[in-house]
């Protein structure tokens, strides 16, 4: 049964609940170990150890969404718990997304679950004897549950969670295209420029031609508003899609739920400024192992009650129980 959450009053709207957390909260000062796990293809992933270090302490892998890091405050929040209640956790950075630009031309997306496949067997060889679990937010939900479904019972966790699921990515392009969503685009939008900015500068720097080119070839930076124009030019290409349409179908979670064999908790809100309320998946598209917990109110990884001196970050509360109670 779905645990209660209640909106703080004084966070009235999806769209204070959606920021609070960005402008508002106060990041834990967590002691982190950083980790590179270095890929077959050259490139890299660092990933952010807190917690005891026991050999069967339960672990969970952290997922963070778009334009994000192990920074991000709800991941510093999640591990923050997870130690609490004596569990281990593991909190991945996408492709160029520690501070450090990543080695090839490709990044990371909605779909990259390849990735996560990679951290998973890393931290199975690490830690063979800790229960392993899974938490994604936002792209890294949508990742995680693509993961869940492509791999059935073979996904090597016991349990996951995805939060704030932008379950239909070309739905999704359109929600943020419409009213305040606005800003969240232009946002977006900017910092994903500034990740292929950077990036490019950086592998000029190295001298790394033939990576340059293979950017420059996708076109101009300029002129990009939406996801469509962004996703179309540099995301579909670079990653072997053949347009912003088969990218959207293909790394899409709605597509892959019903396979889901891992115990899954999708925490979810009616409000969320990204998503559609039609863009949630239907019981009948869940699988047997998937329970959706899907509230009125509750932003986009927002889920902040409490009172205004005291608040309560909900997410976290449900996440760290509904984790004990898988075990």
């Amino acid at each position: 049964m779905s645990a209660p959450f209640s909106p703080a009053w004084w966070l009235p709207g999806p769209h204070l609940q959606t920021l609070w957390g960005t402008f508002c909260r106060h990041r834990p000062d967590l002691q982190r170990e950083r980790e590179r796990l270095w890929l077959d293809d050259g490139d890299f992933l660092d990933i952010d150890w807190h917690g005891p270090h026991t050999a069967d302490a339960p672990l969970v892998l952290v997922l963070h969404g778009l334009t994000g890091s192990s920074s991000s405050h709800y991941v510093l929040g999640l591990q923050q718990r997870l130690a609490a209640q004596g569990w281990a956790s593991a909190a991945l950075n996408w492709r160029g997304c520690s501070g450090e630009p990543n080695l090839l031309p490709r990044g990371y997306h909605s779909g990259v679950s390849e990735d996560v496949l990679h951290a998973i067997a890393h931290l199975q060889r690490k830690r063979p004897l800790a229960p392993l679990y899974a938490v994604g937010y936002s792209l890294g939900g949508n990742v995680l549950l693509k993961y869940l479904g492509e791999t059935a019972d073979r996904s090597g966790l016991q349990g996951a969670v995805a939060v704030s699921v932008p379950f239909r990515l070309d739905h999704c392009a359109d929600r943020v295209d419409q009213g305040f969503s606005k800003v969240y685009q232009r946002h977006f939008i900017r910092s994903l420029v500034a990740y292929v900015r950077d990036k490019r500068m950086r592998l000029a720097e190295q001298g790394q031609a033939e990576h340059v080119e293979s950017l420059d070839r996708l076109g101009s930076l300029e002129g990009m508003r939406t996801f469509w124009d962004f996703d179309g030019r540099f995301t579909a290409p670079l990653h072997g899609y053949v347009d912003a349409d088969d990218y959207y179908r293909r790394a899409s979670s709605r597509y892959y739920l019903d396979r889901i064999a891992t115990p899954t908790l999708i925490i979810q809100s009616r409000d969320d400024p990204f998503v559609f309320p039609h863009s949630v998946p239907t019981a009948d598209e869940l699988s047997p192992s998937t329970e959706l917990e899907l509230h009125a109110r509750g932003g986009h990884v927002g889920f902040v009650g409490g009172r205004l001196g005291r608040p309560r970050y909900y997410q976290e509360e449900r996440i760290g129980a509904w984790l004990q109670a898988t075990r």
